[in-house]
């Protein structure tokens, strides 16, 4: 993930609009209208396309964070798309996946868990960021969102992917069950951190 780091002078800070991290991130969020395209193409052919850019989109989600780190590139526009660029993929998968039925029945209130907590706890850290308060993302959080990642690509392949490897959906639907029970745990732990702040906030 990148972050916020001063640069020192504005010209600084418009380079870094065009280095590589903020450009993986920006990549992330174009791929976002590409993979709702592939989804309800349906066509088994723009399922995998549509998986494989899944799967390219969420490994720049690490490799962003990553080189900017490595080369002093942190940014404040890095820092506020790219938790958006995240949220928006996975998300507008999942609404798509909903409408192509790939998610059905009862498994949608996994994806409603997903969406939710996902809102929520964005609120709760943008409040508390105005008390000057930084809740750091737990391990579990961050397994939380390998796990989801990889659910939503194998619902993304779809029919395509179940023919290429069996259960690709049923996995994918089982994992997705995993993700949101995760959420659940790690959302309570957020809201009884930010709580205490709150709770603690004079008026």
């Amino acid at each position: 993930m990148t972050e916020l780091q001063s640069f020192g002078t504005p010209g600084a800070q418009r380079a870094l609009l065009l280095s590589l991290p903020n450009i993986l991130t920006y990549a992330r969020i174009v791929a976002v209208p590409i993979v709702v395209f592939c989804i309800v193409g349906g066509q088994e052919g723009w399922r995998l396309a549509g998986f494989l850019i899944f799967v390219a989109a969420s490994v720049t989600d690490y490799f962003d964070g990553w080189l900017a780190r490595l080369w002093q590139q942190q940014s404040s526009i890095g820092r506020m798309l790219d938790p958006i660029a995240d949220k928006l993929l996975v998300a507008a998968s999942l609404l798509a996946l909903v409408y192509e039925r790939t998610i059905g029945g009862v498994t949608i209130w996994a994806a409603v868990i997903i969406l939710s907590r996902e809102i929520l706890v964005s609120g709760l850290r943008e409040y508390l960021a105005e008390l000057r308060v930084s809740v750091p993302v737990t391990r579990l959080a961050k397994w939380k969102t390998t796990i989801q990642l990889v659910a939503v690509a194998l619902l993304v392949a779809g029919p395509a992917g179940d023919r290429l490897f069996a259960y690709t959906t049923d996995t994918g639907l089982g994992l997705l069950w995993i993700s949101a029970i995760v959420t659940l745990y790690t959302g309570y732990d957020y809201f009884r951190a930010g709580l205490g702040h709150i709770l603690e906030e004079k008026p």
